[in-house]
């Protein structure tokens, strides 16, 4: 875990909201793209070679699809998928170990805390029926809004009834959280896990977020202990 130090750190006003991000930040989705690489036909070792590599040339996940099945459409590849008994998706088993127990941190300070993230519909019962410890869940396709959207980072800290400045958005992807949450006006911390935690690099960006984790384990005690500052 590294915390950096500078400036804009140290003058960030006192945070008030919590927004967090869904895939790589609470659920790990090796295993959703696992599971999409077994109905495709793919080795699963290919697939995500094959994911990590377009990342890096600044594609995105649909170019995996297309790449192994032309013409992909996935509103009919997901509706085969279920009426096959193999619906996407995520549940339990996806929740990544620290996420519980980060959310519950946060909240028992007395802070605001959300679920924000681009996910289709369907994700806000699967969210719903992790039984997380958050006071909002925010799914793009029912808000009408996705990341990187200035008005999807709007919507967070009016939910929350907060200035933007004293919102810290937490996510994993430098393109879709780090850069649009910063020019918003948020305070951000970046989660380096995940494919795009991994792949994607902006120094610049890295050193203006209040803070940079490899993990949300330390997350309630770093947000506690800069709430407490002078």
């Amino acid at each position: 875990m590294t915390v950096p130090g500078g400036g804009a750190a140290e003058a960030a006003p006192v945070i008030e909201a919590v927004f967090l991000d869904v895939g790589e930040t609470l659920i790990n989705e090796g295993e959703i793209y696992g599971r999409w690489a077994d109905w495709l036909g793919v080795p699963r070792h290919t697939f995500l070679a094959k994911l990590g590599a377009v990342l890096a040339t600044g594609g995105s996940h649909m170019d995996v699809f297309a790449h192994f099945r032309p013409g992909f459409d996935l509103a009919a590849e997901e509706r085969a998928r279920a009426e096959a008994g193999v619906p996407n998706g995520f549940g339990p088993d996806d929740l990544y170990p620290d996420a519980r127990a980060c959310l519950s941190g946060l909240r028992d300070q007395g802070l605001y805390v959300g679920i924000a993230g681009n996910q289709p519909v369907e994700a806000a019962g699967q969210l719903a029926a992790l039984g997380l410890d958050a006071d909002v869940v925010g799914i793009s396709e029912v808000w009408g809004v996705s990341k990187p959207a200035p008005e999807f980072f709007a919507r967070c800290a009016e939910i929350a009834d907060v200035p933007p400045d004293r919102v810290l958005y937490v996510g994993d992807r430098i393109d879709n959280d780090v850069r649009p949450a910063l020019a918003f006006g948020m305070q951000v911390a970046f989660l380096r896990r995940g494919p795009w935690g991994h792949i994607q690099d902006d120094p610049d960006a890295l050193r203006r977020c209040l803070f940079v984790l490899d993990d949300l384990a330390a997350l309630p005690k770093l947000v506690a202990m800069h709430n407490a500052e002078p």
